[in-house]
């Protein structure tokens, strides 16, 4: 095991695992590789754990899934000393409950904090890895975990003139840690999505003038957020179990049922008095109040105009209400924001929406933003609430280079290409957490991670059991997953929403590619312990000594 000097010259620099990132995954990869007897270390860029939840420290970032179960379910203790405040907890309270795993579980005399990853190679014969850290010595391993997140790499639009802008400008995902000042100054914030929409009313709230540029209008539920009552931590905290087994048997990995009935079998008082409900209740639950409104274009026609009627009663003026209503998808076809007062925060005289899909950005000016029929905004701050180059993006900047001398970067540049999610054909010994083709952002994060790092353990210890060392995708499952990756996404609605992240739509040329799996969590988790259970069907194991 690693000495506590880590980052030390006394630090072995040779491991039977290196982990990439020490947030929700790589903190819990980090205890299952302690579990099984194994070297490791993690190692994170930033000066903390927390991953996502380290660097989006944006105003109003929260998380969208309730607090109870955006957590991990590993261990009964755990779950039973930690009390969450809020529904929905904000970031502070997410990585004060990372910071407590990592001192629980005494995980930080493994993790080299302010290491950033320069670089990974693989050996000539794909039996280990070389590690290039910066300002650091290499490391070799023999697997190489990426828990790198799903959403880390940020995406900054190629704006001509940024860089003379004479203001301040952020990214939400890599928002100063001191916080923003934004009180007396005129803000701009570029983008609607789950970010943007958590965001613009708390900034409007401080500003002296908040201006949105809006490309595409969003559908959102508003979250009903609120303190957990000491009854209602007593209660979720009794129930456990069972909400760990409604999880696990989940679409989405949350632990609640999509009603079996069909959006257009109720007359339209009884389905308008459901959708009503759901909308009291508020979150991510409103999709599951009919069964088909993600695989019918009639049902979920019923929901989208439902909440664009909700739009329309809140937004006070009409034109604005109409520049806010969504139409080119169908509700939940994109990442379904839920929001606090978004859609009222409309209604303040000292915000402005503009919409640069009929006038876009042209270029970003000393002063602010001019569109092209050149119009002036005028801002001191910038915020870009642009999101990330997704679920690729992070892999593609650790870029690792397979034994033949191809990097990732190559292998997929006409888009992703995994087995299950988990690992790439060309790059034995790696393993990719919540990597493309699996459920990931289609879930509860914390449901899937979990999944996957248990699944990647159990394959680390069956390798060990057997005498293997060494474990490669076959190309032809990793072929035949994609071909049914994409037909379970063409079995939905997701695919139409041609502006979605989903498909890497927000980043300028970027494949068009449905990245995340939508054939359900449930599904999903089966089809990997059948693979596991038939001897790790479609992967190549071999072994100096073992059969292949």
């Amino acid at each position: 095991m690693v000495d506590s000097a880590v980052g030390q010259d006394v630090a072995p620099k040779e491991f039977d695992a290196v982990v990439v990132g020490a947030g929700f995954a790589g903190l819990y990869m980090l205890h299952r590789l302690r579990g099984l007897g194994m070297s490791a270390v993690v190692l994170e860029r930033a000066d903390g754990v927390g991953g996502t939840w380290y660097w989006n420290r944006y105003p109003g970032a929260r998380c969208d899934s309730e607090s109870y179960y955006y957590c991990y379910s590993f261990d009964s203790a755990l779950e039973q000393e930690w009390t969450w405040t809020e529904r929905y907890p904000r970031q502070p309270e997410i990585r004060a409950y990372l910071d407590h795993v990592a001192d629980r579980f005494d995980l930080r005399r493994d993790i080299r904090l302010s290491t950033t990853v320069t670089g990974a190679r693989a050996d000539a014969d794909g039996r280990g890895w070389t590690v290039s850290v910066e300002d650091g010595p290499d490391l070799r391993c023999r697997f190489l975990v990426t828990a790198v997140g799903c959403l880390s790499a940020a995406n900054v639009p190629d704006l001509p003139g940024l860089d003379d802008f004479a203001g301040r400008w952020f990214h939400t995902g890599s928002w100063p840690h001191g916080g923003v000042d934004v009180a007396g100054r005129r803000v701009g914030v570029v983008g609607t999505g789950s970010t943007g929409i958590q965001a613009i009313p708390v900034l409007a709230e401080q500003a002296a003038h908040l201006t949105v540029f809006q490309r595409t209008p969003n559908y959102s539920i508003p979250a009903r957020n609120g303190p957990l009552t000491e009854d209602e931590s007593r209660a979720y905290k009794a129930d456990y179990d069972h909400i760990r087994e409604i999880q696990a048997g989940s679409t989405n990995g949350h632990p609640f049922t999509i009603d079996d009935r069909s959006a257009l079998d109720d007359p339209d008082d009884e389905r308008e008095r459901r959708y009503r409900a759901a909308w009291e209740r508020g979150g991510l639950r409103f999709r599951a109040a009919y069964r088909d409104l993600l695989a019918d274009e009639a049902a979920n026609a019923t929901a989208s105009e439902f909440i664009r009627d909700r739009i329309r009663e809140v937004v006070e003026d009409p034109a604005t209400a109409e520049a806010l209503l969504p139409h080119d998808h169908g509700f939940a076809t994109k990442r379904p924001p839920i929001d606090t007062h978004y859609f009222e925060t409309y209604n303040r005289d000292d915000v402005t929406l503009v919409d640069v899909r009929a006038d876009p950005v042209e270029a970003v000016e000393p002063g602010g933003l001019r569109l092209r029929s050149g119009a002036l905004h005028e801002l001191d701050d910038l915020v870009f609430a642009t999101g990330f180059d997704a679920l690729t993006g992070p892999l593609l900047r650790l870029d690792p280079v397979g034994p033949d001398g191809t990097a990732l970067s190559d292998a997929w540049r006409a888009g992703p290409r995994t087995y299950l999610g988990l690992a790439v054909s060309g790059f034995p010994n790696l393993f990719t957490v919540t990597g493309p083709f699996s459920p990931s952002v289609l879930t509860n994060m914390p449901t899937s991670i979990e999944q996957h790092v248990d699944w990647i353990a159990g394959c680390l210890a069956h390798l060990r059991a057997t005498g293997r060392d060494r474990i490669e995708a076959d190309p032809v499952a990793e072929r035949d997953w994609g071909e049914h990756n994409r037909a379970a996404a063409d079995a939905t609605l997701l695919p139409r929403a041609a502006s979605s992240w989903y498909l890497g739509a927000n980043v300028p040329g970027k494949p068009s590619v449905f990245m995340p799996y939508a054939g359900g969590f449930a599904r999903y988790a089966a089809t990997c312990a059948d693979v596991a259970a038939d001897g790790y069907r479609g992967f190549r194991l071999s072994g100096r000594g073992a059969a292949a």
